[in-house]
């Protein structure tokens, strides 16, 4: 594959090795001022580790070879304290995992005037005065005196994105940037960093949303099993694909999905009736009423931060509504009502591989490996991954590896939250028709969290649309 490779950031001949070989083989591409530069591909294909070979904080057990030239300077012969100095300074990364990024003590307006204060030198007031119109850029006024476990998993995105803008770095690496928005927050995301684009700034996007890819325009590479398969201008790659992947890539958008909505058995499984909450004064819902059937399932939608998580929440006990009531089967055992995450990382723990949480699941409920194998079939999971802890796979594989999980426990009700943003278009659309099939098989009834309106009206019953001023019910 020619490429030519310009003076800003150059990236030739690129391999990412563990001991058990190379995950990432032969990447070369380029950088220059004024232009974008996107990386598409499918959950583990290893677009982020490229991002992160070229930030300089590879995983444990992993190196890079070739070479990655900077400004003329090839940053892999730097030593690890050089490539350190370089962060939020020269380099800067919006990280997949926003809350990773995020201090949990700190409100968000301090965390982002900080930057300001500590790595720019600006005085107290005018870090403050700067960080609190970077937070009103991306709508994020009102969580100025929020911590990040009282903000929604969009919201947390944003914040990171303002944090991303302050440390104002010549090279900026957004890691889906825009994972869990809405479409008009993700828009607007897209245009921000646009603008950082107009203003000098380098941009390497990773992302998994054709939609994203698009808008950026510039420069588009298409990664499958840790290899550039395709390499080019966007409007080219997204109008004539020549890679199958690629073809296939484009054709599972949500939008081209065909309508299939599952037959419901009658029998309620959970239930709210007459549902408000509150919070921070403002009222997020009132007189909401949800029902969820065995085999069904009923959709959430609505923009980042209009309460659909709580919701979902409510009806698992984890959250306490202000006003009603919630009714479930009370002949079912309190472990066959399950979460799905939006987070997959918060839930498994950092230091243990994933084959021994699964194991000691599967040995604490008497549930079979057999049964562990299958799921990690049809859900694409080599048997790899088991051996390597949850920072060291990609969030999309995570993601999958949380559902597993789930479902390992034989629920009857799914409450999954944002279950496929993390997923790239074929593998979002594998992993959907999978939680149809488990539906219709096992009667599970899903409630399913998402910012994608497609997606909730090519598969559900229900779409429950908590954006509007009067909430709505409607059937697709």
């Amino acid at each position: 594959m020619n490429i030519q490779l310009m003076n800003d950031l150059a990236v030739h001949d690129l391999s990412i090795h563990s001991v058990d070989g190379p995950i990432v083989s032969g990447i070369s591409l380029s950088l220059g001022s004024g232009h974008t530069l996107t990386l598409l591909g499918e959950s583990g294909s290893g677009k982020s580790l490229v991002a992160q070979a070229i930030m300089g904080n590879l995983p444990p057990g992993l190196h890079a070879t070739g070479r990655i030239l900077f400004k003329q300077v090839d940053l892999l012969s730097e030593t690890p304290s050089q490539r350190r100095s370089r962060w939020g300074r020269n380099i800067g990364l919006l990280p997949q995992e926003p809350w990773l990024a995020l201090d949990p003590t700190m409100w968000v307006l301090p965390q982002v005037s900080e930057i300001y204060r500590y790595v720019k030198g600006s005085a107290p007031a005018a870090s403050v005065v700067a960080a609190k119109e970077d937070l009103r850029d991306v709508s994020l006024s009102s969580a100025e005196a929020l911590y990040p476990f009282q903000i929604s998993g969009g919201m947390g995105q944003r914040a990171a994105i303002a944090m991303a803008h302050a440390a104002g770095s010549e090279l900026l690496i957004a890691d889906e940037p825009t994972k869990g928005l809405d479409a008009m927050l993700r828009d607007q995301v897209t245009a921000r960093l646009r603008e950082e684009v107009e203003n000098g700034r380098l941009l390497l996007t990773i992302t998994h949303d054709v939609a994203v890819a698009r808008a950026l325009g510039g420069t588009i590479g298409i990664m499958l099993d840790g290899r550039l398969v395709e390499y080019g201008s966007a409007e080219t790659i997204l109008k004539t694909p020549h890679h199958v992947y690629t073809k296939a890539l484009l054709s599972s958008e949500p939008s081209q999905w065909a309508r299939q909505v599952p037959a419901a058995s009658g029998e309620m499984m959970i239930a709210g009736r007459g549902l408000k909450k509150s919070y921070g004064g403002k009222t997020l819902f009132s007189g909401l009423d949800v029902e969820i059937a065995a085999g069904e399932i009923v959709s959430i939608f609505g923009p980042s931060g209009c309460g659909k998580t709580t919701v979902g929440n409510i009806l698992l006990g984890l959250n306490s509504p202000d006003a009603g009531l919630i009714e479930r089967q009370a002949s079912l055992s309190p472990l066959r009502f399950q979460k799905l995450y939006q987070d997959p990382p918060a839930a498994f723990a950092p230091h243990q591989t994933i084959r021994r949480g699964i194991t000691d699941l599967a040995r604490l409920h008497s549930k079979t490996w057999t049964r562990v194998e299958e799921l990690l079939a049809r859900l694409r999971l080599p048997k790899a991954l088991l051996d390597r802890r949850p920072g060291e796979i990609s969030g999309g594989e995570l993601q999958r590896f949380a559902l597993l999980r789930a479902l390992l426990l034989d629920p009857a009700f799914l409450f999954a939250d944002e279950a496929t943003s993390r997923l790239d278009p074929v593998s979002q659309k594998e992993v959907t028709m999978f939680l149809q099939q488990i539906a219709a098989e096992s009667q599970l009834a899903v409630l399913l969290v998402t910012h994608d309106r497609d997606i909730a009206e090519k598969i559900s019953t229900r779409v429950i649309d908590l954006g509007k001023a009067k909430v709505e019910v409607t059937a697709p």
